[in-house]
């Protein structure tokens, strides 16, 4: 971002010169090389520093937890759509910068590699839906908070993250009993979902000893 604020003064010197001078050309010619060195920066090192992030995260994450869930997109067609994933386009770039198809291609290679189980959770509706009764509880990308006429009040995050570990239980076929405490946030990261919140990934809050023996019985997904 720093660099984007060097290319805005780099236009305002442009747009101060005027047409068909000398200095216009030479505004011009230093607008162009901040344009190619931003765009340098995006896919050089910069590039090669977030994949690294993504890389030592997902690990770490893999490793710390039986079974690892993440939102996908409704449609597979659509799945990992960067430009998909907020509705903020003041967001796009941040969120184009931050990797996100890196984490989750890693989240999948380590999966495998260290016998982990990993879910791909369809994200409509988890923040919507209540999770201790399943009532629909509409809500706008402001309200930051869930509540319920059964009484459940949540963060929107949390209430989001337990629908997701919810569905994905069910996806892998578990069928014991698990408990999240609704007063202790459950252990997940944060990954922007289809309609813009920041609460996708579960990673399983008080899972370890429940999901031993689903992870012996469910094939790598």
């Amino acid at each position: 971002r720093a660099g984007e604020k060097r290319l805005k003064f780099y236009q305002r010197r442009v747009y101060r010169k005027k047409k068909g001078s000398s200095n216009r050309k030479k505004a011009i010619n230093k607008l162009a090389r901040q344009h190619l060195k931003i765009s340098r920066q995006r896919v050089g090192e910069a590039c090669a520093k977030r994949i690294e992030h993504a890389k030592r995260l997902a690990r770490c994450v893999i490793r710390s937890n039986d079974l690892v869930a993440y939102v996908r997109a409704a449609c597979r067609r659509q799945d990992l759509r960067v430009k998909n994933l907020v509705k903020n386009h003041c967001l796009a770039k941040s969120i184009n910068d931050a990797g996100w198809y890196q984490f989750r291609k890693w989240l999948e290679h380590f999966g495998q590699k260290f016998g982990r189980v990993t879910v791909a959770v369809n994200p409509a509706y988890t923040s919507q839906n209540c999770s201790e009764c399943g009532e629909v509880v509409k809500k706008s990308l402001s309200t930051r908070t869930h509540v319920c006429k059964c009484g459940c009040k949540l963060g929107r995050d949390h209430n989001a993250a337990v629908n997701i570990l919810k569905r994905a239980l069910g996806t892998v076929g578990h069928t014991g009993t698990w408990i999240i405490d609704p007063n202790a946030m459950p252990r997940f990261a944060h990954h922007a979902s289809q309609t813009g919140d920041l609460a996708s990934t579960v990673f399983g809050s008080g899972q370890k000893q429940q999901t031993e023996s689903m992870s012996e019985e469910s094939p790598l997904l």
